[in-house]
């Protein structure tokens, strides 16, 4: 039995569209979720955690060696530039970010609060545990992050964030020297954890230890715009979280 409207089959006849076509286009239906704030955040962040990756990779394993006199090549100097800089815009984004959480819309706010009290949303976050599994043939519709997305921004970005930056400016604070900004805010993180080098070792840790959320976020991202029921990658773009069936 078709379900197209009486104006989709005018369509239809006047272009030779199939009508059950142009019907499922006209029902097509979409939710305004992101605001611009949010998604400018997000893909300035993308990029500051790629650079703060490849540099922070190369400040732990530097280059073995450079052809000509040392004073020729400031490479190391650019690659700790590079790192900082995108610290910094790492850094005052989320602080941004925190602060549309309290003006934006509600959906604003998924990525700094869990309803972990409420039943519903745990059945939720196993039922789509189950279809990240292939164990479930379909998932719910969600308008904001569905419940798993939700829990695995908050504890793999946001808390691992904190993480990193305390560590991150604390390194930091010993390049400034002791009184600076950084040595004042974030000094007591170098003591707390034992000593200098403890530091190092477990914000390296944490450089891969986004690298693997970061990896697992795209991939569950590509994953839904194909396998979903709604649109994932095209909402951080325009906002609008448009629904398949």
């Amino acid at each position: 039995m078709s379900t197209s409207t009486p104006s989709a089959h005018k369509l239809a006849d006047a272009t030779g569209i199939d009508a059950d076509a142009v019907a499922h286009g006209q029902s097509i239906q979409s939710v305004y979720v992101y605001e611009a704030p949010v998604r400018v955040w997000h893909w300035i962040n993308a990029l500051a955690i790629t650079v703060l990756a490849v540099t922070g990779y190369f400040i732990g394993r530097p280059l073995p060696t450079m052809p000509g006199e040392a004073s020729d090549h400031f490479l190391m100097g650019y690659i700790r530039f590079a790192h900082f800089a995108a610290a910094y815009v790492f850094a005052i984004g989320l602080l941004g970010r925190m602060y549309w959480a309290l003006v934006g819309n509600h959906h604003a706010r998924e990525l700094f609060t869990l309803p972990l009290l409420t039943p519903a949303y745990w059945k939720e976050v196993f039922r789509m545990i189950g279809w990240y599994l292939f164990l479930v043939p379909k998932p719910n519709q969600y308008v904001g992050h569905n419940p798993m997305a939700r829990l695995a921004m908050f504890c793999g970005f946001f808390l691992f964030s904190i993480f990193m930056i305390c560590t991150g400016f604390a390194l930091y604070g010993e390049g400034l020297g002791a009184g600076s900004w950084a040595d004042r805010l974030f000094g007591w993180v170098i003591p707390l954890m034992g000593q200098s080098q403890d530091v190092h070792t477990w914000h390296r840790l944490g450089m891969w230890g986004m690298v693997v959320f970061v990896t697992l976020h795209v991939y569950a991202a590509i994953r839904e715009d194909i396998m979903g029921r709604q649109s994932i990658v095209s909402t951080m773009i325009s906002g609008y979280r448009t629904f398949k069936d």
